[in-house]
């Protein structure tokens, strides 16, 4: 069949993928080779493919094509994640849309509809990888709501809390109103916000005498429960041991003493509102204040907002400010600046609000982990996340493991009475049944009256078990798999889910198999677009990942999303990349329909052309081959590709294949075509992780295949000295060829046209390279001489000069009043320049650069017709 003269990347991405499913290349079983394991950061079980998805799969079917084809047992493991609170909202507005309350329904009501969501929408980004040509085993996608993986959280949730490290609290926490739910510190945004600080006048009980606070949220006065000052402050020594009067709610509070109070900030009078301020929590508990909660879940105000009670707190605090101005109380209103906590999922301003949640003491199990990526047990590619994640960590709080969610794993404790205490732990219900009769004492305790908490598990309480659980390695922590994959070796993702994911994983790993979950840690950079906004559907700014596959092809987006994405730092995309990727195919493709083209003779001679090229290139490749893999050993990717870009295109495509293409009309002898297809095919292997698909397809038009011999398991090239000094002199070489083809181009001189050639070897280069330019450079004779030759066009490359006799070869007369024409112009210019540089004036008082610039100016024009004038003389 003759090959199709356009790669035409619609009907081979779909072929080659089949192809690679049917055989299972992708799929891992347990065997005596090495084995290289990557877990695929799950995306959310409702996601859709978006550029930092692209990015960050695109890196890792790299690195996973790479090791299949170096000889390891590659194993990728796809998978989602439930995403409690961003799947709950979805389901929680499309029943809302139906008519249904969220509250109407028992739990199992919910979580059917949750399932019908999940199993509708769920796996929709799996299926979009594999267009983009993720190699997963998609056999062994996993799901964090799986049976098996549920129950390790669960039994992973039992253990810590039978080792003392989980426990129940009542606590301040942060509060989203909008999924009302707690959220963990790291899920809370703080962002700068503009807003007011309000200065209110508070009466002193039994005087005249009036104290003034400031306030950026003046509706949380309802819920004051003190007034503190500093006791060394003087300016307030009358009011020690007195009482205010809040406004509005008339609340008569006490005036109490504590140096917490910062006498230089604001008034230096404090309100305390224990229910709504952590540090305002901290100065009750120690002062035993009472505490006054005055919003409801949703943020609305509670019975204590009196007669605001049922209002969006927003709404309620514009109204109160206007109820404070009539009463002539608010003095004052400043603008005010200042970090405003909001949720990472819903974007609803956090309220700090005291809870009983469960709690993950975080210090001992950050220990093994701070100590394996300050000692390079565990590397962070690049290290410039080390300081970070090491502050972090020294500094880990406590996690905050509860969710008021139902879509999750549901809290495995059993509440048997109306006591804080009056619950147990337990992995099932017969289980808490058994140790709510041992605690309780009441061996008569049935079944049905014990309570489960209402309460799922956060998200991330499944997911830093990850490289643990999609092996069953927590409920068979001995089993063959987990033993042989684990520790696994690359984990890529984004630096934004550095604590999240990646650091709690370390955590865990560390307490379950008392070793590293991962080797390496690639942290990709966010894609960005030429404003260096981040990408994102609200901004509109990011184009449909599936339509640039469909426009440019997979290989062709692969390569321009890492063309420009060193590790770490953010990636500026422009379509214009992927463009680039595509004409990269094509170049490949038509590279491979030329040498396809070729007539092969088993009796032509081995032209001495064609033995310089393939010893030169053969170098060339090996010398690439050594920079690619230290690039890789790196995490370059960027610079990996751009290696082995450079290498086929300039060094394959330009030099090599025009060094060995026979003269036109002519065969080419066998022996130089067994080379260019050996090479053309050790090319395609180190193109194949970055260009899975035309790489297949080349490799499997270039003979027939069987399905053992398929380039996606063929054996990567080894690495092997080289010949520095021919590629050296392959450069000088190519810089004569240049000299020749530029003069040709200048000159009007016909390609088809041979030319003579001299050069006077001041350098004496090697003599390698003639024969390769007597062919690229279309050389009639090609000699050496002792001195300047007249009547030709010369050019220097080093200290060698090379000449081109001019007879026969362009009109003389013409070219004369050509070079005649740019001298005058060229003499013109130096003196208008010499000009402004001999008035002392403008060198005196013009900027340094600018002078300078003119100085160059100068230079160049002298140059030019110093050149010139030469030029003119060979020709006279």
């Amino acid at each position: 069949m003759a090959i199709a003269s356009q790669y035409d990347s619609k009907k081979v991405e779909d072929k080659w993928y089949n192809y690679w499913m049917e055989n299972k290349y992708f799929h891992s079983e347990v065997d005596e080779r090495e084995p290289y394991t990557i877990v695929i950061p799950p995306p959310n079980v409702t996601g859709v493919l978006h550029m930092g998805h692209m990015l960050n799969n695109t890196i890792q079917d790299v690195l996973v094509r790479r090791a299949r084809l170096k000889g390891f047992n590659a194993c990728w493991v796809p998978g989602t994640d439930h995403a409690s609170i961003a799947t709950e909202a979805k389901v929680v507005a499309k029943l809302k849309a139906e008519g249904i309350d969220k509250n109407d329904l028992s739990r199992e009501e919910f979580l059917q509809h949750a399932w019908d969501w999940t199993h509708k929408h769920g796996g929709i980004i799996l299926e979009q990888l594999k267009k983009l040509g993720a190699s997963c085993d998609w056999d062994r996608t996993k799901f964090t709501m799986d049976d098996n993986m549920s129950a390790s959280v669960i039994k992973v949730f039992v253990d810590l809390y039978e080792k003392g490290l989980i426990y129940r609290g009542y606590r301040m926490v942060n509060w989203d109103p909008v999924a009302k739910t707690t959220l963990s510190d790291e899920e809370v945004i703080h962002l700068e916000k503009q807003g007011n600080l309000y200065y209110l006048n508070y009466k002193v009980e039994g005087s005249d005498d009036v104290l003034t606070i400031a306030t950026t949220r003046p509706e949380t006065i309802l819920g004051d429960t003190a007034i503190c000052i500093n006791p060394n402050d003087e300016r307030f020594t009358h009011l020690k041991g007195k009482k205010a009067i809040v406004p509005i709610c008339n609340r008569v509070i006490p005036i109490i003493e504590d140096e917490y109070v910062d006498v230089e900030f604001g008034t230096g009078c404090l309100k305390v509102t224990p229910a709504h301020d952590e540090n305002d929590k901290m100065l009750g508990d120690k002062h035993n204040l009472e505490v006054i909660d005055i919003l409801n879940d949703d943020a609305s105000l509670n019975g204590y907002g009196m007669h605001y009670e049922g209002k969006d707190r927003f709404q309620a605090r514009k109204e109160i400010v206007e109820e404070l101005k009539e009463m002539g109380v608010l003095t004052k209103i400043e603008e005010h600046t200042n970090k405003v906590g909001t949720s990472e999922r819903t974007g609803a301003v956090i309220e700090p609000k005291l809870s009983d949640q469960w709690f993950l003491k975080m210090k001992e199990l950050a220990k093994p982990a701070i100590d394996a990526v300050v000692g390079d047990e565990i590397n962070l590619v690049p290290d410039k996340f080390l300081n970070t994640y090491k502050h972090w960590m020294e500094n880990v709080r406590d996690w905050n493991i509860s969710r008021q969610l139902l879509w999750g794993q549901q809290i495995p404790a059993y509440f048997y009475g109306s006591g804080k205490e009056d619950f147990v732990v337990a992995e099932t219900a017969k289980e808490a049944l058994e140790k709510a009769r041992i605690k309780s004492g009441n061996a008569s305790l049935k079944t049905e009256e014990l309570i489960q908490d209402k309460d799922a598990l956060d998200t991330w309480f499944s997911s830093w078990l990850w490289p643990m659980s999609v092996f069953n390695g927590i409920l068979e922590p001995e089993n063959e798999e987990i033993n042989y994959y684990y520790p696994t070796n690359d984990l890529v993702t984004a630096p934004e889910i550095l604590f999240f994911w990646v650091a709690r994983m370390i955590m865990a790993g560390y307490e379950y198999r008392g070793e590293r979950p991962f080797k390496n840690v690639y942290l990709t950079g966010i894609v960005r677009d030429k404003q260096r906004r981040k990408m994102s559907k609200s901004l509109g700014n990011s184009p449909d990942p599936l339509g640039l596959i469909e426009q440019y092809g997979a290989d062709g987006v692969r390569v321009g999303m890492l063309l420009s994405s060193p590790a770490g730092n953010d990636l500026m995309f422009e379509e214009d990349l992927c463009k680039q990727g595509s004409a990269f195919s094509n170049k490949i493709w038509n590279a491979f329909r030329l040498v396809e083209g070729w007539e092969i003779s088993e009796e032509a001679k081995q032209p001495e052309t064609a033995k310089i090229a393939i010893d030169w290139y053969t170098a060339r490749f090996r010398k690439t081959l050594a920079e690619i893999e230290d690039h890789y050993s790196k995490y370059r990717m960027s610079d990996a590709l751009m290696s082995t870009y450079k290498l086929v295109w300039d060094d394959y495509c330009s030099w090599f294949l025009e060094m060995v293409k026979p003269a036109y009309g002519e065969p080419i002898d066998a022996k130089t075509y067994k080379a260019v297809i050996e090479i053309l095919e050790d090319n395609l292997k180190i193109l194949h992780p970055f260009m899975p698909f035309v790489t297949e397809e080349i490799w499997q038009e270039i003979t027939k295949r069987t399905p053992s011999e398929a380039l996606i398991v063929a054996k990567w090239p080894e690495l092997k000295e080289f010949n520095e000094e021919i590629i050296n002199e392959f450069g000088l070489a190519s810089e004569v060829i240049a000299g020749i083809r530029k003069i040709r181009k200048e000159k009007n001189i016909s390609f088809k046209n041979t030319i003579d050639l001299m050069v006077m070897n001041n350098e004496k280069a090697s003599e390698l390279f003639d024969p390769v330019i007597l062919k690229m450079g279309n050389i009639n004779a090609f000699s050496y001489v002792d001195k300047q030759v007249e009547g030709a066009l010369s050019f220097r490359v080093k200290s060698n000069e090379y000449f081109i006799p001019i007879a026969g070869s362009i009109d003389v007369e013409a070219e004369i009043e050509k070079l005649e024409e740019e001298l005058k112009y060229n003499e013109g210019f130096l003196k208008s320049v010499e000009k402004k540089l001999s008035n002392e004036r403008f060198v005196n008082n013009a900027p340094e650069k600018v002078v300078a610039i003119e100085k160059a100016k100068k230079a160049d024009a002298e140059a030019k017709i110093e050149a010139i004038k030469a030029s003119l003389k060979s020709l006279k």
